[in-house]
């Protein structure tokens, strides 16, 4: 009997192939729902080490609860600066990367 031999594919292979090669704009809308799920994620998993509830978070920053579970469900409407004051609230440091054409910018 012969011995079959399955192909194996990476991430970048597969996502290349089923969501667009890098670039396309649905790469780029793809890359963006990631970046703001992640960031949905870290904004829940910060406040939820702090102890606070949502509604807790909101007054901290001056917003209501429903602003609060709508940011850790999905980021895409939060503003730079609600993002800003909700992890300043939660007392947690940010660390920005920018990379252009796989060179880190650094600021002097």
């Amino acid at each position: 009997m012969a011995k079959t031999t399955m192909k194996s594919y990476s991430l970048a292979e597969m996502k290349e192939k089923y969501i667009g090669k890098v670039g396309t704009k649905d790469r780029e809308d793809y890359e963006y729902e990631l970046n703001m799920d992640v960031l949905s994620h870290m904004i829940k998993k910060a406040r939820q080490e702090r102890n606070l509830t949502q509604e807790q978070l909101g007054k901290l920053i001056g917003v209501q609860k429903a602003q609060i579970s709508k940011l850790e469900s999905s980021a895409n409407s939060a503003t730079i600066d609600t993002v800003l004051k909700v992890f300043k609230a939660l007392k947690a440091d940010i660390h920005f990367n920018v990379t252009i054409e796989k060179k880190q910018l650094q600021l002097s």
